[in-house]
Order: C-alpha cells, then structure tokens, then sequence
C-alpha cells in the first residue's frame, strides 16, 4: 500500500530526529537571524535540508513553507503544502534541553490534515489526521475540561500582561511553559494541561501541526479574535492561538480585552 501522508511525516519527524541528537549538548555552531527571529544553528538546517529532500521527493506536486527556507508564491496554489518547523525550540535545544520538537504538517484549503510533533531527546510522537483520533506515541489522547478558575495554561510570562485581559485582570488560570509552540498544543491535547494560548503573532509552522492534534484530541483552536485560524496564507501569521476545551475556551476569549 501506498504510504499516507500521516505516515510519511511521521517517518520523516524520526529521521529528523536523529539527525537533530547528532548535535545535541555537542555545541553546535548557531547565530542570531536578527530582526527578533531568534537563533539558528546548523542543526536546524540540516534537518530543514533533510526534510525537504524526503518530503519534496515523496510528494512532487506539495508546496512548501518552512521556517528555514526561502518562501515562495507557489506555494500559494489550490494543491496541499508543507508546513514545518524543522526545529522548534531552538533556544532550548542550543541550551540541551529536551523540550525542543520538530513540527510537520500537511494542509489543504487552508487546515491542516495531517501533523505529527516528534520530541527525539523525549521519545514522545504526537500524531492526528483531520478525520482520525489524535495520539501520543500510538495510544488515543484527550483534552482535560476544567472551568477557568484553577485551571492550567501553557503560556509565555507575556501572555498574562495584564494589558491583554478584559480590565487589566488576569484570569484565575496557573501559568506554565514549555519551549516549543507545537509541544505546548500537544500537551493541552494529551490533557496533561487544560490550555495552551500565545497572544501574539504565531508563525504557522510552529502551530499548524499542534493544532490539528489538539483539535482532534478534543479543543476548540481559534485565532484571539474567536476565528478558526487558517494556514497557507499570503503572509503565514497567525494572530495568536487560543486552545481549550469548548466551556475553558469560551471562558478564557471572555476575559480578554477587546
């Protein structure tokens, strides 16, 4: 049988993962790409070249949009496209720590139908299809429902500025983090968090596969203005992410500020 796309990105996230470890706690070479964009290392393009070799060689007619490639219009057409992020977590994987990912995804007419969130230092592979269950290293995972108060959130110290919630009041919720954008949507889909958000701009290959799995794991995803993000867009930008379960989710989009 022909291999899916599902099983094509998971094999891909392994063989990323390999090459990744090969230069991980080895101080591999890195340098800033200035403009805010954070670090690079040579890691991060290795597998970036790895990644597209195997993918673009599998599927010919596949656009696609990486982190750590030249963006190009072609993408832009009615086929599917790519959408990765070769490394995840830079900062965090140049610092040896093993919370860094690699996220792939699969999307057509804007939503993502195929990811997979492999963490190799951790063993762990998050995987959904748009029409299937999402899992974690094989076994069915869920989403965790819990109101508001109390409930746990992976964020950033500056989602919970207090500029960005309704009357300058944040929410009753207990702040975590984890490094990587596509981890911290899995975690909220496995429902070892209740919530995953960012209320800022969020590139599409750090999101497009985490959301897909916490989507099917059972969250409601939308953008900070309440809409189902869309991905493959002109300028691949999403205006943050908000992840819960649909009571959480509806909670958390009542407090921010308008």
């Amino acid at each position: 049988m022909p291999e899916t796309d599902l099983q094509l990105l998971e094999r891909a996230a392994r063989e990323a993962g390999e090459i990744a470890l090969r230069c991980w706690r080895r101080e591999p070479r890195f340098w800033d790409k200035g403009g805010d964009a954070g670090p690079v290392s040579e890691a991060d393009l290795a597998v970036n070249d790895h990644l597209e070799n195997l993918l673009r060689k599998a599927r010919r007619d596949y656009g696609w949009l990486s982190e750590e490639s030249s963006d190009s219009p072609e993408r832009l057409g009615d086929g599917p496209v790519f959408v990765l992020d070769p490394i995840d977590g830079t900062r965090a994987f140049l610092d040896g720590q093993q919370g860094f990912s690699h996220s792939l995804a699969v999307v057509r007419d804007g939503r993502p139908v195929a990811g997979v969130v492999h963490l190799p230092a951790m063993k762990l592979t998050y995987a959904a299809t748009a029409d299937g269950d999402a899992t974690l290293n094989g076994r069915k995972i869920g989403a965790a429902a819990h109101d508001i108060d109390g409930a746990t959130a992976l964020a950033s110290k500056i989602t919970f500025a207090p500029a960005l919630w309704r009357d300058a009041e944040l929410p009753p919720l207990k702040r975590e983090f984890r490094p990587s954008l596509a981890w911290r949507l899995s975690l909220g889909g496995e429902g070892r968090f209740n919530a995953a958000l960012s209320l800022r701009g969020t590139w599409e290959w750090d999101v497009a596969a985490g959301c897909l799995i916490a989507e099917r794991a059972g969250c409601v995803i939308t953008d900070c203005r309440g809409q189902r993000p869309v991905f493959n867009a002109t300028h691949p930008k999403l205006d943050g992410f908000i992840a819960a379960p649909p009571r959480l989710h509806q909670q958390i989009m009542g407090r921010l500020a308008p």
